[in-house]
């Protein structure tokens, strides 16, 4: 719960930080959570109008009125023209005014100059009030996956709280430091990148003590021009740690190794070399069925098997058993943790039509997730088919990384449906590699994906279905569902 008296402080910057007295009305006036969707909003929440892209969330604020939101951040200039069905007040944080108007039935409205910069402010003053152990953590693949395997892991021994879904911009990791409650021990959150800077913005807010760096790729090079740029701004997380903090580096990726000379926190190597903390071998992937490994610690070594897909996988369950060790979890723990339903990866296995099983990757793709996933359907027997959809944000290498999926993927699949414009290359390179034109297609949507491998799909059969955010290949995977949501 946000109190009243926490939010009008806390939205303020804090060299002319004022404090008002509530009138005793309003004392016990609090917010549930805050939200930045306004078809989330529900009768206790705080909305906050941000300006976005496309939209601006003050368009919106009729919506989250509607929907009984007990208040929002709003921008000063806005104020003027707000026109809302629902008895509203409007309250400067800064002044005090519009307080002694207030009651716990009017809609609060808080003016300020810039809703994101005090929806920050008032996550930083909010993390300010609690002392858990924070996580960091970034890369140009797996963010996500890590911070569900790291958080599934802690909370075998921690009260632990999570960035749900990809809650990782300056837009919505503050949503989830105001769910920071005292009961919360440890904190899991994913930081992304926009652009330089923005990593060091958000751990300024989240003050980690831990980070994790899963690797440094060309994910948003066409944004950030060169994958040193890349490199620097991942920098940004350990660059934040404090001296008696750790870094967990995944040491196999020598852009990531490099950033143990970049901090001030104590690095932590995990990965399969030999001279890494934590280390693995003996690595056998059984398709569907999981994943086998021996891992290496202080001289010990212990034989895992894990319901985590591909081999890939294991470089995520060694950066989660890091966090783990280094908070002082035992190895049963560890391993509970990482066997557990919450610990899943987001790449499913799900019963399709025709008696098929759809290989559902498609959160993401850049050219290593993209190879990754066709690895794993290359250990699958049966006939293989792979859906691939655009790698987007690729800059001047998009080519060349479409071509060198589509190589591989001709190693693999016996069909190949590329989806989109970008993803005609990987048609192309998989025919000049040897697959068969006829079995080999290129369609312009989700759509016509779908519609097609419906024709296609036969008892046995696996799916992989894998693009980029922006592909939208979900959409794919829910018309070739056996039952549908």
């Amino acid at each position: 719960m946000l109190r009243l008296d926490e939010v009008l402080p806390g939205v303020q910057e804090e060299v002319n930080r004022r404090i008002h007295a509530l009138p005793p009305a309003l004392m016990q006036v609090a917010f549930s959570e805050a939200v930045i969707d306004s078809r989330l909003a529900t009768s206790e929440c705080l909305f906050v109008a941000l300006r976005g892209e496309r939209v601006d969330g003050h368009e919106f604020l009729a919506d989250a009125a509607a929907r009984g939101a007990r208040g929002a951040l709003v921008r000063r200039s806005k104020v003027s023209s707000l026109t809302l069905e629902r008895p509203y007040v409007v309250i400067d944080p800064v002044t005090g005014e519009g307080l002694e108007r207030a009651t716990p039935d009017t809609m609060l409205l808080i003016a300020v100059d810039d809703p994101q910069a005090a929806l920050n402010r008032l996550a930083a003053y909010h993390r300010g009030m609690y002392n858990p152990v924070v996580i960091g953590i970034t890369g140009s693949v797996g963010k996500t996956s890590t911070k569900e395997v790291t958080a599934g892991v802690l909370q075998r021994s921690f009260r632990t709280l999570k960035s749900p879904r990809s809650y990782n911009s300056e837009a919505t990791l503050p949503i989830v430091l105001l769910k920071l409650t005292a009961d919360h021990q440890v904190a899991v959150l994913e930081m992304g990148m926009y652009g330089p800077g923005e990593i060091a913005h958000l751990a300024a807010l989240a003050r980690p003590r831990l980070g994790i760096v899963t690797n440094v790729g060309p994910s948003h090079l066409e944004r950030m021009g060169s994958i040193e740029a890349i490199q620097r701004a991942k920098s940004e997380l350990p660059q934040a740690l404090p001296e008696d903090g750790f870094a967990i580096l995944n040491i196999d990726d020598p852009r990531v190794r490099a950033m143990a000379e970049v901090t001030r926190a104590r690095p932590f190597f995990y990965g399969l070399d030999p001279a890494a903390d934590l280390w693995a071998d003996a690595i056998e992937s059984r398709g569907l069925q999981g994943v086998s490994f021996r891992v290496h610690y202080q001289g010990d070594g212990l034989h895992l098997t894990l319901p985590l897909l591909g081999r890939h996988s294991v470089h995520t369950a060694l950066a989660a058993a890091s966090a783990g060790l280094l908070l002082g979890m035992e190895w049963e723990a560890i391993i509970a943790g990482l066997r557990s339903e919450g610990a899943q990866l987001r790449l499913l296995a799900v019963p399709g039509i025709n008696q098929t099983t759809l290989i559902d990757d498609t959160y993401n793709a850049s050219p290593a997730s993209m190879q990754a996933a066709l690895n794993l359907l290359a250990e699958l027997d049966g006939r293989r088919i792979a859906i691939l959809g655009d790698m987007l944000e690729l800059g001047s290498i998009e080519e060349e990384a479409h071509r060198m999926v589509g190589a591989r993927a001709a190693e693999v699949a016996q069909i190949l449906i590329a989806v989109g414009q970008r993803a005609r290359w990987i048609a192309n390179e998989a025919q000049q590699a040897g697959l068969p034109a006829d079995q080999v297609y290129a369609v312009d949507d989700n759509d016509a994906a779908a519609h097609l491998a419906r024709n296609l799909l036969a008892p046995g059969d696996f799916v992989l279905i894998k693009g980029s955010r922006g592909m939208f290949m979900e959409t794919i995977v829910s018309q070739l569902q056996a039952h549908r949501p």
